[in-house]
């Protein structure tokens, strides 16, 4: 693991990628966002080994406040020794009937990112699965499952956070039919 790794070069990679995939969203304000992440990777180690607070706190500072600004709610999603559970506001779990679980996040149960939004939030609890507009994911954590269908990658100029491995994806409407089905166009997604 890399213990030299650069704190201010961690925020300026997350805010511009994450400000790269939010340009081309245009979903209704109160959307869950679904973000992924492996401190550990960040900073150059392997995927549940080296949790790192510091990494875990600044990621969550920009992305919190970057999402909240265009009015999405963030769900983040813990490591697999709480089965990727996410944490999200409580009023936001209730409005959208996500299942809330008994449990918290810890620095090596959950994860440093899932840590920092647990303290960053106002009420934050843990719901066993989202239904998530569009998702960021740090390290390959895989938040595929927390993605409505249908999902679309959304390729970003910036491939790593840190040493992290960096993709993204939004959704769109299912476009279902035959040959005789008529569709909106691609980029007007109202369904949220």
């Amino acid at each position: 693991m890399d213990t030299n790794f650069d704190i201010n070069l961690i925020r300026s990679q997350t805010e511009k990628a994450l400000g790269e995939l939010l340009s081309g969203m245009d979903y209704p304000p109160g959307s869950v966002f679904v973000l992924g992440c492996s401190s550990s990777e960040v900073c150059g180690g392997m995927i549940g080994r080296a949790s790192n607070e510091e990494a875990g706190r600044a990621i969550i500072g920009v992305v919190l406040g970057m999402v909240r600004e265009r009015g999405y709610a963030l769900a983040v999603q813990c490591c697999e020794h709480l089965n990727r559970a996410l944490v999200i506001e409580e009023e936001t779990a209730i409005k959208r009937g996500f299942e809330i679980v008994s449990a918290v996040p810890a620095l090596n149960a959950g994860g440093a990112c899932a840590l920092a939004a647990y303290r960053s939030l106002g009420r934050p609890v843990l719901v066993e699965h989202v239904i998530a507009v569009a998702g960021m994911d740090i390290g390959d954590t895989f938040i595929g499952m927390h993605l409505k269908h249908v999902a679309v990658p959304v390729r970003l100029s910036v491939r790593e956070i840190g040493a992290a491995h960096v993709t993204a994806a939004k959704s769109r409407p299912k476009l279902i039919g035959g040959e005789r089905a008529r569709y909106k166009p691609l980029g007007d997604v109202t369904d949220a």
